[in-house]
């Protein structure tokens, strides 16, 4: 089968690999669609994704596709079923590695509730946390709504992580898909007033679209911005992972007010301004996902899609077959892209 390998940092091809066979827990998936994850999977390529050194990878970790084939102990996918989130992390070839390895025209999603009601959830019977979201999703899900559902179900999921509350007014740094779905779902969820940051025209008209209340560019005093508000922002969400937006948002927050950082930091260490903020403040630091807050996720959003709240096509701004990734990797590094779509 094809797969998107890293070879080595900053080179991407498509090499060919064995078809992955499914254990006894495990679905086998044929890929429909995939996304790219802009910040995770731009690290991994770059080589700045911390505790990631091994090259070459095999990339991807948001996809849908069709099961064509299950193990015998598999209760919870079925043959023709659409599944999410499904990777590889072991190849016929040894000398790949697994960036999660789920651009290849086939993927292995793994039945973490079956294994759960077995008693062998657990590293000995090579269970990882990551199999609680891989799932089904229901027939009237398209394809691309459904790898959708692989971002959308963490940002939904880091709202239980931030705490965030109805009526909260919130600040996000970052117009990319991860920010952008922070204001279209604060708005579903019941928040305050939503404002967001970005030094792009078109993501700030985009967020406004979505439901920001007010945009801002990144060289506009938000100090200023608090001031006439008359009051600080309960939430500041920084949706870029950025230790220098951290040191912004801390005068921008109220009395035991939060920032929340969604993304992963490159520095192994930084400086915290905290003279800045107010006495009580908290830091959240999402780095990796909630699983649990991220499988329950699933449900709102796919209500949400029926209901016609929440459509793929306002975060897909890009298409292309996944014989063209590299095009597809320009986009991004332009930074054109919301969300770049690869078809199969």
């Amino acid at each position: 089968m094809r797969a998107v390998a890293v070879t080595e940092p900053n080179r991407v091809e498509i090499v060919e690999v064995g078809k992955p066979s499914p254990g006894p827990y495990q679905a086998l998936v044929r890929t429909e669609v995939a996304f790219l994850c802009n910040a995770t999977d731009g690290k991994l390529i770059d080589g700045t994704f911390p505790g990631v050194e091994d090259y070459p990878l095999m990339l991807g970790h948001e996809s849908a596709g069709i099961v064509e084939a299950v193990g015998k102990k598999v209760r919870n996918f079925k043959v023709g079923d659409r599944a999410i989130g499904g990777l590889v992390f072991e190849f016929d070839d040894p000398k790949y590695s697994s960036g999660w390895g789920g651009f290849g025209d086939y993927t292995l999603c793994n039945d973490h509730d079956a294994m759960v009601e077995d008693g062998i959830a657990d590293e000995e019977h090579g269970w990882f946390e990551c199999y609680e979201i891989q799932r089904a999703v229901d027939s009237d899900i398209s394809p691309e709504a459904a790898g959708l559902l692989c971002t959308w179900r963490e940002v939904l999921g880091a709202f239980g992580d931030f705490q965030l509350s109805e009526g909260d007014d919130i600040l996000i740094f970052g117009g990319g898909p991860v920010g952008l779905s922070f204001a279209r779902f604060g708005k579903l969820m019941g928040l305050g007033h939503i404002s967001l940051v970005d030094p792009h025209v078109a993501k700030r008209e985009k967020a406004e679209a979505m439901g920001a209340d007010e945009t801002f560019d990144r060289n506009d005093d938000l100090e200023a911005v608090v001031k006439r508000r008359g009051k600080p922002f309960d939430v500041v969400i920084d949706a870029v992972g950025s230790p220098a937006i951290i040191n912004k948002a801390l005068p921008l927050i109220r009395m035991g007010g939060t920032i929340g950082v969604y993304g992963v930091i490159g520095d192994e260490t930084f400086t915290l301004e905290k003279n800045k903020g107010p006495y009580n403040f908290n830091l959240f630091i999402h780095q990796w996902p909630t699983r649990h807050r991220e499988h329950a996720a699933q449900a709102s959003l796919c209500q949400w899609i029926r209901d016609g709240r929440l459509k793929p096509e306002e975060f897909i701004t890009h298409e292309f077959p996944i014989e063209q990734i590299n095009n597809a990797l320009d986009a991004v590094r332009r930074r054109e892209v919301i969300k770049a779509l690869l078809r199969y």
